[in-house]
């Protein structure tokens, strides 16, 4: 079963359209279905504040689907002395492991192999680091029973966790742990339905235009059709396009960049690689165990100037560049022949004048214009919820609402329930980490045909349970919302052309598109 209220589906998407009047204001209007929005509309919903969240395309069709999938604990942020923003991401990568999303946030080993191209110092320089991420995790008390300790490692240990890691030279290795989530998109999912079970609209393909401090024109990308919604208050958290929706605001987005690679290309890859980026405090490559046997590799900070398309793709130079640093600690260099698909996303980060955008602050920040639009801009995925408890704060400030305080710290999200009683749920493993507790939901929509409960097709392990699961309860519209956001088999170029006969089979079933 899943939570009452939570389903979206394109059938409420249009019942609630067609309730928006324009003389009937709801407190909250959110401009964005990011991490960041659904954040607040989950937030303001939570306040007992009546919400409508507005998004042009799909949830978290932007950049929340393009991070490394990392919920980490800001130990780049302690290279550069900000301590407090570390502490804060520790806090958060504690709330979304242990009370709001133990489901879709996992424990997460990285390992530092350290070759002859890591000195003794630099070694000794992540070593103090991963100690201080260490305390930074027991001052935000996230049980060591979650998290474990940083530790050094034998060769033999390395080489268990990272077959490929080159032999010669081999001293050892640095252990840290990390949040990893199963999927972003999906956590972008499971915030939007919370927020719907709690009243919020959660209206996709519908652009805001013109929009105010007291409301916005909201435009059916499907039908064209334009209607008046007033509001109470306003959030702005349209990310890379915030500058857009309030231009007031100076963004200097950079493009983060990554590879896809098969699992089998690093033997098995039990652990996050970490590979010091030569010249560089603070900057490192991963190579992070993905679903479907994948590796994702990354991750880079280029500036991205301001002409942003709706998917950036990977220049050249990066793709080179990530190769190069991870092939320097692997006995066999990464080939591009053996690249399944690449994936870039765009950091909305505020312009600080000249410099790289790599220096540039990950502090998020919120605006308030004259008119009372606030705005939220940058930031990162971790602390997506401090984001959300900030920007609703203003809001309510701003416009002189009645609500109650921020509840977001303790609540979970759906499918969410404590470690043991996820490992009781009667459902394959990977489904419990992608749906949690509603696992169980997924495979009743396969009914009694086995088939439904197959790979819809090779290199994934998606389901046509799932992707009809995903249309009745999650708010896919179209294949690329199967594919591409609910399901990341789009990852993969050539799994995603085998298994979209699939997605349109579980849309027509349901009378979609």
């Amino acid at each position: 079963m899943t939570a009452p209220g939570t389903s979206l589906n394109a059938e409420r998407r249009a019942r609630e359209l067609d309730a928006l009047r324009p003389d009937t204001p709801v407190d909250l209007l959110v401009v964005g279905g990011g991490v960041t929005g659904a954040g607040v509309a989950l937030d303001a919903a939570a306040r007992g504040l009546s919400v409508v969240l507005a998004e042009r395309a799909d949830l978290a069709s932007g950049t929340s689907r393009w991070s490394s999938k990392l919920v980490h604990g800001g130990l780049r942020y302690l290279a550069t002395g900000d301590v407090g923003l570390a502490r804060e991401s520790a806090v958060e990568r504690g709330v979304l492991m242990t009370r709001t999303a133990p489901h879709l946030v996992r424990p997460l080993p990285q390992v530092v192999p350290l070759l002859p191209g890591v000195s003794r110092r630099t070694a000794a320089v992540v070593a103090a680091g991963f100690a201080a991420g260490g305390a930074l995790r027991a001052a935000a008390r996230t049980p060591a029973a979650v998290l474990g300790p940083p530790r050094r490692l034998s060769p033999t240990e390395v080489l268990r966790a990272a077959p490929t890691v080159r032999r010669d030279g081999l001293r050892g290795g640095l252990l840290n742990w990390d949040g990893r989530l199963t999927d972003d998109a999906r956590l972008v999912v499971a915030l939007a339905r919370t927020a719907a079970g709690l009243g919020a609209r959660v209206l996709t393909r519908c652009a805001a235009e013109q929009v105010t401090g007291h409301g916005a024109v909201l435009r059916d990308v499907l039908t064209g059709e334009r209607r008046d919604v007033a509001a109470r208050a306003v959030v702005n958290a349209a990310g890379v396009w915030a500058g857009r929706v309030a231009g007031d605001i100076a963004l200097r987005p950079s493009r983060g960049t990554h590879l896809v690679f098969p699992r089998a290309v690093f033997g098995g890859l039990a652990a996050g690689l970490t590979v010091p980026v030569p010249g560089e405090r603070g900057r490192f490559v991963f190579a992070l165990p993905a679903e479907d046997g994948r590796v994702h590799v990354g991750l880079t900070d280029e500036d991205a100037g301001t002409d942003l398309p709706d998917v950036p793709e990977a220049a050249d130079h990066e793709i080179g560049f990530l190769l190069d640093v991870a092939s320097s600690v692997l006995a066999v260099p990464l080939d591009r022949a053996d690249l399944l698909g690449t994936f870039s996303g765009l950091r909305p980060l505020l312009d600080a004048g000249p410099g790289r955008t790599a220096d540039l602050s990950r502090r998020h920040t919120v605006l308030t214009r004259a008119d009372g639009l606030v705005s939220v801009v940058g930031g990162k995925l971790t602390t997506y919820r401090r984001m959300a408890e900030d920007a609703v704060d203003a809001a309510v400030a701003a416009a002189g609402l009645a609500a109650g305080p921020c509840r977001t710290r303790r609540l979970p999200l759906v499918g969410a329930a404590p470690r043991p009683a996820l490992a009781r749920v009667p459902a394959p493993a990977r489904l419990v980490h992608r749906y949690g507790t509603e696992a169980v939901a997924v495979l009743a929509e396969g009914g009694g045909d086995p088939a439904a409960h197959a790979p819809v097709a090779a290199g994934t392990a998606a389901t046509a349970a799932e992707l009809r699961f995903a249309v009745r309860h999650e708010g896919a519209l179209d294949a690329a919302d199967l594919l591409d956001r609910r399901t990341r088999v789009g990852l993969d170029p050539a799994a995603r052309a085998r298994a979209l006969p699939h997605a349109r089979a579980a849309l027509e079933a349901a009378g979609g598109g």
